[in-house]
């Protein structure tokens, strides 16, 4: 399997290894041990090649002053609905919904652990039986890529009402036990007026409380909020991302562009300028803002959907750090951190945490990934 363009799945799981199952985080942090809080995870933290660890509640002193931290705000969806095809259970994921009112779907049978696997997409024209009366046809796969999604026509009812009554938070099975929405959300969550947000959590964020953030911006750490609804992300399937909704505002896309005024532009080392550095918090935060880049490099506020594949190969025209997961060797998102850092920083850093021992998937621990020599600047 290849992930879009660049170094092929294969190729990366032969250079650090397939990850072990124990190292799979199968419960949040905070029930790992008495006394525990969601960020009582550890940090892996790469200036270039450059590898040093620490835990997350040491962030606020590997920022600077200036930095500015973009944050996803897009709420997590109870977005796993029981249902039935016929006289067969079935586990339907809610991804996305379309602008025509329709969802993109995957249905996934249900197995001994409570949890789910893989099945065939489709046919066109399955009809699905979701409670309340609420009924979905399967119309035409999302993508010519898959037909793992489907865009779905519902009738009888609202799915977000039904998301709301009957749903779960979307999980799989290296996880132990199904768990609260609120263990799904991140500190940066906000409801949205018409009840959308994402299939599965902007899991980089999980890790911030609000002790975090505050001490973030008592050391004049800076904020940018976006906003992009993550689709189904499936475990077994690692396909390039599909289309999401997103929203950068005017405000923030004035700051990202004023750090890098202050800045001069964008460098490879320590800048001539101020000290600021444009810092993701995951994968969806660089997707949305690169997506709102136009030609002379400035970001602009927009929003609508976006199909941007961050690769090597395109690069990255803002974004100077992200803070991440630790990803799955075949997953498409590294090579956006291939994108953001290069090939030789991913390959390091992932020998490191499994040498470390880190812990992999939404629950697990955090990678920083920041340009090399930035912290030996002598000017900040």
């Amino acid at each position: 399997m290849r992930a879009v363009t660049g170094v092929p799945a294969a190729e990366r799981v032969r250079a650090f290894g397939k990850v072990p199952e124990e190292l799979s985080a199968r419960v949040p942090a905070e029930q790992r041990g008495p006394g525990l809080d969601r960020d009582c995870v550890r940090l892996l933290v790469s200036h270039g090649t450059e590898v040093t660890h620490h835990g997350f509640t040491e962030l606020p002193l590997l920022l600077r002053a200036g930095d500015l931290l973009v944050v996803n705000t897009s709420p997590t969806l109870a977005a796993a609905v029981d249902g039935r095809v016929g006289d067969a259970p079935v586990v339907v994921h809610f991804s996305t919904r379309g602008d025509d009112g329709r969802w993109a779907v995957e249905l996934r049978d249900p197995d001994e652990r409570g949890t789910t696997r893989a099945r065939a997409g489709g046919p066109a024209g399955t009809e699905v039986r979701l409670p309340g009366g609420v009924r979905l046809v399967l119309r035409e796969p999302l993508s010519g890529r898959s037909e793992r999604l489907w865009w779905a026509t519902p009738s009888g009812g609202d799915p977000v009402e039904v998301l709301g009554r009957h749903g779960r938070p979307i999980r799989y099975s290296y996880t132990e036990r199904d768990q609260p929405l609120s263990a799904y959300q991140t500190v940066f969550a906000l409801p949205s007026a018409e009840g959308t947000g994402s299939a599965e959590m902007p899991s980089a964020a999980r890790p911030f409380t609000s002790r975090t953030v505050a001490e973030l911006v008592s050391r004049g750490v800076q904020f940018a909020p976006i906003t992009l609804h993550t689709g189904v992300a499936s475990a077994e399937a690692h396909e390039p991302p599909y289309p999401e909704r997103f929203a950068v505002p005017e405000a923030s896309a004035r700051l990202i562009n004023a750090v890098h005024a202050d800045r001069g532009g964008r460098e490879g080392s320590a800048p001539e300028g101020g000290c600021g550095r444009v810092i993701a918090i995951g994968t969806t935060a660089v997707r949305a803002v690169e997506s709102a880049v136009d030609s002379d490099g400035a970001v602009r506020a927009r929003e609508g959907w976006t199909d941007l594949v961050v690769t090597p190969e395109r690069g990255v025209r803002v974004v100077d750090g992200l803070l991440t997961g630790l990803h799955e060797p075949e997953a498409s998102h590294l090579l956006m951190l291939e994108a953001v850092a290069g090939r030789a920083a991913v390959d390091r850093a992932y020998a490191a945490a499994l040498a470390g021992r880190y812990l992999w998937h939404e629950f697990g621990d955090s990678h920083l990934m920041l340009p090399p020599n930035s912290h030996h600047a002598t000017n900040c």
